[in-house]
């Protein structure tokens, strides 16, 4: 199994296409993964009526549509926002990636399937000019971790992963500064060489970079985040200041 023979399954969603909320969902979908909305940014319904041109209750369909698929978070009387960066949140997609991944691996290894996808998915990486946007790298990025789990042949593995793929890719936004398109061709190359030794030598190398390339740089923006964030003054100095 491939991971373009399950493309289109799990009732995909047409991003940017389809009806009018699907194309709307698509366009704040690119600009989440470009990095254009940060975490803490406010959806409101009327700017982006305006924006689009749309009726209230298609943007709030599009905007149901993201939620549904954890891209952005909506609660009563806050409306739409991006959630922000925790390391509860880090933690969690991330290990569910660790089970996924490794178990499929394992698997694929068991089996002595062929990694030709993962090949092809890491040569297509290191074909990336360095201008490459930041939404076409970590489409082209997911593509090598969704082939490993593809390697594995069992279609119940390769659906669930496809479903926190978006999500992953909306988190990773916040480490563009940090990574260019060489340093990740580089890492994945290591990891392919290691994948091809195989036995526990490919587990850990798979581990390994879903920690340094993933969770690791993920922690690393947030505590460097929480260092700049200001302090805010005690509620009784503020009350003399006032």
């Amino acid at each position: 199994m491939t991971a373009s023979s399950a493309e289109g399954g799990n009732g995909a969603l047409t991003w940017g296409k389809g009806n009018a909320p699907e194309r709307v969902a698509g366009i704040l979908r690119d600009e989440l993964f470009d990095g254009a909305l940060p975490p803490g940014t406010r959806l409101r319904e009327e700017e982006l009526c305006d924006r689009f041109g749309l009726g209230r209750h298609t943007i709030r369909a599009a905007l149901r549509l993201m939620a549904d698929r954890r891209l952005i978070s909506h609660e009563r009387n806050r409306g739409a926002f991006v959630p922000e960066l925790t390391q509860e949140r880090i933690d969690e997609l991330f290990g569910f990636r660790k089970v996924l991944e490794e178990g499929s691996l394992r698997l694929a290894l068991a089996e002595g399937a062929d990694l030709g996808g993962v090949t092809a998915a890491v040569e297509a990486l290191e074909a990336l000019p360095e201008e490459t946007s930041w939404r076409e790298l970590t489409e082209t990025h997911g593509r090598i971790h969704l082939e490993i789990v593809a390697a594995a042949g069992n279609a119940h593995l390769l659906e669930t992963y496809q479903g926190c793929m978006d999500e992953l890719r909306v988190m990773l936004a916040v480490i563009r500064p940090d990574f260019s398109v060489h340093r990740f061709a580089a890492l994945h190359r290591h990891l392919l060489d290691q994948l091809h030794i195989g036995g526990e030598v490919a587990i850990q190398a798979l581990m390994d970079d879903i920690e340094l390339s993933g969770r690791a740089a993920l922690l690393k923006v947030l505590h460097r985040a929480q260092r700049l964030r200001p302090v805010q003054p005690p509620a009784e100095l503020e009350k003399h200041r006032r």
